[in-house]
């Protein structure tokens, strides 16, 4: 079971450990994410269903956020907008937590930081048509339920991989945003978590 002060106790001040994911060449392009957790009853975190207009990765799983702009003064401001101009949150209420480890993605070519913000109390968020089909809110403990979680290996250029998938009711998250809950889930509960990372000292 993850409580609330165990999640929270892990993870205060925390900084990143290094990078996570493929080799980063530092190419990437810094995108930053929040991820948004609330006591409800236990603790939550915020998704959101992409929509289906959108150009890559339409109808997948995500945390709010995205690219870094240059008019963003650092990327939890990235993080902070991205979430607001997604599904309106009110950028004065989450406060930082600490910061999970970075993760690089093959796909978008992408080296993504994820914040980990606390919200008061369950938010009233309203999705942007253009960029969410829905907000989704997931409590952790359904993330560890039986037949939830499952990996696969996948082969890419390099080397096969292994990725995560957590199988939710009417959606199955996968890709970046699987292995960034994994970890979150691995530091609430005191594992170890042996997907590979480049150390930050590399």
């Amino acid at each position: 079971m993850i409580t609330m002060e165990r999640l929270l106790a892990v993870l205060e001040g925390r900084e990143p450990a290094g990078v996570r994911g493929r080799q980063h060449t530092g190419d990437e392009r810094s995108a930053g994410v929040l991820v948004a957790i609330y006591d409800d009853d236990g603790p939550h975190v915020v998704l959101t269903r992409r929509s289906p207009r959108l150009a890559s990765h339409s109808h997948e799983v995500s945390f709010p956020g995205g690219r870094h702009d240059p008019d963003d003064p650092d990327l939890w401001a990235t993080a902070i907008r991205e979430a607001h101009e997604e599904t309106a949150l009110d950028p004065t209420t989450p406060s930082l937590v600490g910061h999970m480890d970075l993760l690089t993605t093959v796909g978008s070519g992408s080296i993504i930081h994820p914040f980990v913000a606390l919200l008061p109390d369950r938010p009233d968020l309203d999705a942007n048509p253009d960029e969410v089909e829905a907000v989704l809110h997931v409590p952790l403990a359904e993330l560890l339920l039986d037949g939830v979680y499952r990996e696969e290996e996948w082969d890419f250029p390099g080397g096969p991989w292994r990725l995560s998938f957590f199988e939710l009711v009417g959606d199955t998250v996968w890709g970046a945003t699987a292995a960034i809950l994994r970890q979150l889930l691995c530091l609430a509960l005191g594992i170890e978590d042996d997907q590979g990372y480049v150390p930050a000292d590399a």
